[in-house]
């Protein structure tokens, strides 16, 4: 009796939750939208802080430009957020740029999924699109389903976008979309059938495959998708393709008729420098900066200071110790037989003292 009348009065002074927050802790419980766990799915779609699909039809029909640049970590993901981008694409073009592929057909989901998570973390104003990888979603509308939900529910994205126009991919877009995810929809030059395509080659040259980009631009419209990529077309056939469509086209290598554009977040910073991906640049890229050549000129002044040993030096050796510490060290290694030790640690102490101006 003694303890629970103590305890009893313990609980009566501790500050009792106000009713309003009593409220949001049984609607957190109450709610379908999961913690913030690995699994905790897209970020809140706050529309003061979030770019949505509202936000992107709102502009679509004011007319105003579309921006996207992929993003593979949390730093990309970071910069992408601070510059204001709509729409951050975590593209299977990793497996070229950060996995040093020749193709994205190599690159895993579960890779993909580490990728998404990371982005996931950094950008917290665009709306976060990951690819589909190869292999993942073409052989039934299930297949494809429980791939949408695992880059949402593990990857942290807020829509997908998977590749190309043929039936079963046309099948797999609608299916997603009733399962009741955003799908970007992407023609013409498809990465992911290189095979069939014969290398990264552009489309829609002749007048065949140009009506095959506008045709099947607006299939993937009629399946339920919220936006298209027209990769590597004539200028032409991607104005025809925007004009036809009631959603926006993002174009890449596709002339500025689109309602947006994307690039690859380390071709447009100019950041493979070196001759061996020279080859692989895309012709329709600008860069707007060059951000391989300064990492390269860091890299060699670091090289160059650790190799002649002014790096660190004093303003990078922060961390000091007090003389009498100094001496009880010096001691102790003395006691251990350390003689050696000791030596090494006082002469580290006398040149740290001459460096900073101790008298």
């Amino acid at each position: 009796m003694v303890v629970s009348s103590i305890l009893s009065k313990a609980y009566s002074t501790v500050r009792k939750p106000s009713s309003s927050s009593l409220l949001l802790h049984h609607l957190r419980y109450l709610s379908n939208i999961p913690e913030n766990t690995v699994y905790g799915g897209p970020k809140p779609q706050n529309p003061n802080q979030r770019v949505t699909l509202t936000h992107l039809k709102q502009k679509h029909k004011k007319g105003e430009p579309i921006t996207m640049v992929t993003a593979y970590d949390y730093p990309s993901a970071v910069h992408l957020d601070e510059a204001g981008i709509d729409i951050c694409l975590v593209g299977d073009s990793a497996a070229m740029v950060v996995h040093g592929h020749d193709t994205t057909l190599p690159i895993s989901l579960e890779e993909m999924l580490v990728h998404c998570r990371s982005v996931s973390r950094g950008a917290k104003r665009p709306l976060l699109v990951g690819d589909l990888p190869f292999g993942t979603y073409e052989s039934s509308p299930n297949q494809a389903v429980d791939t949408a939900i695992r880059v949402l529910k593990e990857g942290g994205m807020d829509a997908i976008k998977l590749e190309g126009g043929a039936p079963s991919r046309i099948t797999a877009a609608k299916a997603i979309v009733e399962a009741g995810i955003a799908v970007m929809g992407h023609v013409g030059l498809t990465p992911q059938a290189i095979s069939v395509l014969g290398g990264f080659r552009p489309q829609g040259k002749n007048v065949a495959s140009a009506l095959k980009v506008v045709e099947t631009a607006m299939s993937l419209q009629e399946a339920g998708c919220f936006s298209v990529v027209l990769e590597c077309v004539p200028a032409p056939v991607a104005a025809a393709a925007t004009s036809a469509l009631r959603i926006p086209t993002i174009g890449i290598g596709a002339g500025p008729f689109c309602s947006g554009q994307v690039l690859v977040y380390h071709d447009l910073l100019g950041m493979l420098q070196h001759p061996h991906h020279a080859k692989v640049t895309p012709k329709f890229c600008k860069q707007y900066g060059q951000v391989g050549d300064v990492i390269n000129k860091a890299l060699l002044e670091y090289k160059e200071e650790v190799t002649n040993r002014s790096f660190p030096g004093p303003a990078h050796t922060p961390y000091k110790m007090s003389d009498s510490d100094v001496n009880g060290f010096l001691n102790e290694l003395e006691k251990m037989g350390l003689g050696e030790a000791a030596s090494s640690a006082a002469g580290a102490a006398e040149k740290a003292e001459a460096a900073a101006g101790v008298p």
